[in-house]
């Protein structure tokens, strides 16, 4: 319970002339006795917050930078009408900053023995779960002097998804996916080792592809096309260890790892390719095994959506061993970590044959533009100095992915925005030289 106020102002307003005119405890008591009743009368009248009723129902999912809604439905099951003020508390990250009180506080009129509901629109900040925390009901009285004020506690939970931007990227290489399958008017010639169809041999046509069996069998010389193979095992590996909690930009590395992720996955399994996920530092974060290509890239999302970095080592010994029993027979196994030289050189490259001696290897890694800002910097002495800095972590990270390359992992070191592309691009180019 609390005064309001216009409880406060009244009491006030009447107490001036009674100091002006005549001070004295019995012309104060003259304006605030009435005043007091009044707010008696105010309280009794109030509907009761204890005995709402309160549910929830809405969004239970959003992408990051999308809009949820999560509707309250408020119960009046008293004799009173509900006249309230209400705060709907959630965590500061659901809601742009500064927008969380207008966001967040309704006004509702609910009549005796009726229902209303309000809409809370959440806009959150963070990807992982958002849970409701109390919701707050401030109820008057009809003279707006005296208040009636409770909790409840209406549980809720809106799981913040990865934005996935880079799948405005998609429809570029499944077109390329496409010419790669012989499934368009381009057809391309000497591409894929597994057998597509036979057709009728046109000029220009590589004469290695004569299947001279099905010529024997028709009048015409018939030729063999191909696609690259179906049905290969894609691991992708997400290192979410220290290093993945570096920001570039306005996020974690981490993030723009599993947008590249992401659109990998999607067009992995539009090419009939099996994809998994294992996300690593010192333990299992997340495992993703055996969906269908239907399911996979929501589970991807699902999984992916409450993953934060650890500020921990990455156990790179436990990493590889984590692959391998993920990945038992051989398969692309595609690792997001970083091309900083300690991690790699005494973490990664020690046992990195475990892997490469059974699988193909790629190695994703997300680069700072901000690097490549700072090595074209000049001016004045800080920007040389800067320029100095940046160049030689150029120099080392190509250094990195030199040693890599050297052990026959594939290397893409590319910055948030040309990453997701850039890899795709490197996964189509291993099935098109059949090396899957």
């Amino acid at each position: 319970m609390a005064l309001t106020g216009r409880a406060a102002l009244i009491a006030a307003l009447g107490s001036v002339p009674i100091g002006i005119w005549e001070p004295s405890w019995a012309g104060i008591l003259a304006v605030n006795a009435p005043l007091a009743a009044a707010c008696a009368c105010d309280f009794a009248l109030a509907a009761p917050v204890r005995r709402l009723g309160l549910t929830r129902s809405g969004d239970t999912s959003t992408r990051l930078g999308d809009t949820a809604d999560v509707t309250l439905t408020v119960s009046n099951p008293s004799g009173r009408p509900l006249r309230a003020r209400l705060r709907d508390a959630w965590p500061p990250s659901s809601w742009q900053p500064g927008t969380e009180t207008s966001a967040s506080r309704h006004t509702l009129a609910v009549p005796a023995g009726e229902r209303r509901r309000v809409t809370t629109r959440l806009r959150p900040t963070r990807r992982g779960d958002r849970q409701a925390d109390r919701v707050t009901i401030r109820s008057y009285g009809p003279l707006g002097l005296f208040t009636r004020q409770g909790t409840h506690r209406v549980p809720w939970t809106v799981r913040v998804l990865p934005p996935f931007t880079s799948r405005k990227h998609l429809p570029s290489k499944l077109s390329r996916l496409r010419e790669l399958d012989g499934r368009t008017s381009v057809l391309t010639r000497g591409e894929g080792t597994e057998f597509d169809s036979l057709r009728e041999y046109v000029p220009g046509d590589d004469t290695r592809s004569i299947d001279w069996r099905a010529t024997a069998r028709q009048s015409t010389v018939a030729v063999r096309t191909w696609r690259p193979e179906r049905d290969r095992h894609i691991l992708l590996v997400l290192d979410t260890g220290r290093t993945s909690a570096g920001r570039v930009g306005d996020a974690p590395r981490l993030d723009a790892a599993m947008d590249a992720a992401l659109l990998l996955a999607a067009l992995a399994s539009r090419a009939g390719d099996r994809v998994d996920l294992l996300a690593y530092d010192r333990r299992v974060r997340a495992l993703i095994q055996g969906r269908t290509a239907g399911d996979v890239l929501p589970a991807l999302v699902n999984a992916m959506s409450t993953l934060e970095p650890e500020l921990v080592e990455t156990d790179a010994q436990g990493l590889t061993a984590g692959a391998l029993r993920s990945a038992p027979r051989r398969s692309l196994i595609v690792l997001f970590t970083t091309l900083d030289p300690a991690p790699i050189e005494e973490g990664l490259l020690p046992v990195l044959p475990q892997l490469t001696q059974r699988h193909t290897v790629l190695v994703a890694a997300v680069a700072d533009p901000h690097v490549a800002d700072m090595a074209g910097a000049r001016g004045d002495t800080d920007a040389v100095y800067e320029a100095a800095a940046a160049a030689r972590a150029q120099t080392e990270r190509r250094r990195t992915a030199d040693q890599l390359r050297r052990h026959g992992v594939t290397v893409v070191d590319a910055t948030p925005d040309e990453l997701p592309p850039a890899l795709a691009d490197a996964y189509l180019e291993l099935k098109a030289a059949g090396r899957l």
